[in-house]
């Protein structure tokens, strides 16, 4: 049985992502993606199980490169988002579903063991929460918010909903991710600190607030927080993706400050390129001794 440091699950996103500017680009997406390039290409022995509909992706030719070992399973449709961004930031935009994964099992992931297993969703559904449960008897949990509170609409449009289950399965999980706005809906606290406390009470072991200025977290301890220097953001998408995957996995050899810095330094990095990060772990560090 292959043993690695981290299991990214989450499905493939056939993505329509069209600028502030009315242009287009078109690209194989979703935050396995960003996660598994960010974690492999910074050295961790990383596996991704994804889903889509093998007649729209040639899975092997999306993780080119990454150097992620890629697991897989068919889907009766794959994720589709088209992504309207008003402003140049990329911090306000409108999401509209065009297709939506088949949810995930336990009983299909690949026969592997793992220190961490990675939730990275794209939509309501995709995860239950009884999955966080039981990857929490084979490894640490991590789970990226976003999944379990952006729902597809009848008419194909998608809104942010509070997580009914959100106290029952807390407890479970020891890495949580979420942005200023996710936090605010999950707690109605717009005090990003304040609402970190609130998560981490709730059961939460470590929470990570995402922001377009820094990257939070707390622990029950003690709030630390790191900027984010990206010189341009033409690499925005698949932020937090990034962070996250950047932090928790080099939680597993270094303490909370130094896996902070790494993974602002790596998501700062990364937003000044297009894609997932194609970087190496040196660039990361190098960009640490530039720029913090």
């Amino acid at each position: 049985m292959k043993d690695y440091d981290v299991l990214i699950m989450g499905p493939l996103s056939l993505d329509h992502n069209i600028d502030c500017e009315n242009e287009e680009r078109r690209e194989v997406g979703g935050a396995v993606v960003a996660s598994g390039f960010a974690s492999a290409r910074s050295g961790n022995r990383t596996a991704v199980f994804t889903k889509f509909h093998p007649a729209d992706v040639d899975v092997d030719k999306v993780f080119e490169g990454s150097g992620a070992s890629v697991y897989w399973a068919p889907s009766k449709a794959t994720c589709s988002i088209r992504n309207q961004y008003f402003t140049p930031d990329k911090e306000k935009r409108a999401c509209t579903s065009m297709g939506v994964c088949d949810p995930f099992t336990f009983e299909e992931l690949p026969d592997i063991t793992a220190e961490i297993y990675h939730f990275a969703g794209l939509v309501y559904g995709d995860f239950d929460g009884k999955l966080f449960a039981e990857a929490k008897e084979y490894g640490r949990v991590a789970v990226d918010v976003q999944c379990l509170l952006r729902h597809v609409e009848a008419d194909g449009s998608m809104a942010f909903h509070d997580w009914e289950e959100k106290k029952t399965y807390l407890p479970y999980i020891d890495f949580l991710k979420t942005d200023a706005a996710e936090a605010e809906i999950l707690t109605g606290l717009s005090d990003r600190r304040e609402a970190a406390r609130l998560l981490y009470e709730w059961g939460a072991k470590e929470v990570m607030i995402t922001h377009n200025t820094e990257v939070l977290l707390y622990d029950g301890k003690e709030i630390y927080t790191c900027p984010i220097k990206a010189r341009n953001l033409s690499g925005r998408t698949g932020r937090g993706d990034t962070t996250f995957a950047g932090y928790i996995t080099e939680r597993l050899r270094t303490g909370i400050a130094n896996a902070l810095l790494y993974c602002t330094a790596l998501v700062s990095l990364k937003m000044e390129t297009p894609g997932p990060f194609r970087g190496t772990r040196q660039d990361v560090l190098d960009y640490i001794g530039r720029f913090y």
